[in-house]
């Protein structure tokens, strides 16, 4: 059994199938690349992955858990779509920071509102049991509750900065902790936004074209930062026009044209000896332009 196994998902938006059926399996700790011309399909797959959209048909499973599936209905409640996406870490292309919150703030915003939520969830049930007891012991209980609960917003408070400071320095970033995004560089925007992608412990971390904003001489850093990601523990989805990038790093490459998957193996295969006419003229193209 794979760990993330993608079975005939299709997407449409109004009459334009942009999916038609794709189907793809990854293990643990790969890193998939997925090439192709602009308006195959890549950037809606990797949407639908994150569900940021919703398939049309198809299914999804990670670790053996069915997590997404197009015939029930049932499962594409927002609250349960939200539940979903904590499996999976996106980085943008454009960055997507907050102007107004420091590289610090950025990076820990996910992780405070998480805790925020199990904060409410603790403190609810502690409410309801002191309000279970008589009322004479009441006051007691709510006393030694108050107690815990400071305790846990200060444990909190602690593992955010701890995870938030050791995110930092991963990307290279701790000397910037204080700044803003407009007073970085377009490479430095990506690696806070890797690192906030990687904040909250994603099964699997997806890049949609992560250096197409960037000048060339920024690029490398940012491969630089994905390449050191690499390990056992670590699975990722990384949509790119970097040819060499896909062919040093990716332990598999999918070729998709036209909503569909036109070829996939391993980088050998699809760049050393491609099948589809389509694969050979797209890296034809692509080398002449490097």
């Amino acid at each position: 059994m794979s760990f993330l196994e993608v079975n005939n998902y299709k997407k449409k938006f109004g009459d334009n199938e942009v999916l038609k059926g794709i189907s793809f399996t990854l293990e643990k700790g790969e890193v998939l690349a997925i090439i192709g011309s602009s308006g195959g399909g890549k950037t809606t797959l990797l949407r639908c992955l994150n569900f940021l959209e919703i398939p049309d048909e198809g299914s999804l499973s990670l670790s053996g858990e069915r997590l997404f599936d197009a015939a029930d209905k049932k499962q594409t409640k927002e609250r349960e779509i939200r539940q979903k996406r904590l499996h999976f870490g996106l980085v943008f292309q454009s960055f997507n920071l907050f102007p107004q919150y420091t590289v610090y703030k950025n990076v820990a915003l996910a992780q405070m509102l998480l805790a925020k939520r199990e904060f409410r969830r603790i403190k609810s049930e502690f409410a309801a049991e002191a309000r279970a007891l008589p009322k004479e012991e009441r006051a007691a209980k709510r006393a030694e509750q108050k107690k815990v609960l400071a305790d846990i917003k200060n444990g909190q408070k602690a593992r955010i900065a701890e995870k938030t400071e050791s995110l930092l320095v991963r990307v290279g970033l701790s000397e910037k902790r204080n700044a803003y995004p407009y007073e970085l560089s377009g490479g430095q925007q990506q690696r806070v936004a890797i690192a906030r992608a990687l904040a909250l412990n994603p099964d699997i971390l997806c890049f949609d074209e992560p250096t197409s904003a960037l000048d060339p001489e920024l690029t490398g850093e940012v491969l630089k930062v994905i390449k050191s990601l690499k390990s056992a523990d670590s699975t990722m989805i990384v949509v790119t026009h970097e040819m060499e990038f896909a062919r040093n790093v990716a332990d598999h490459v999918i070729f998709m044209a036209d909503g569909v998957i036109e070829e996939e193996g391993t980088p050998e295969e699809v760049f050393g000896s491609p099948k589809s006419e389509k694969t050979r003229a797209f890296l034809s193209k692509s080398l002449e332009e490097i």
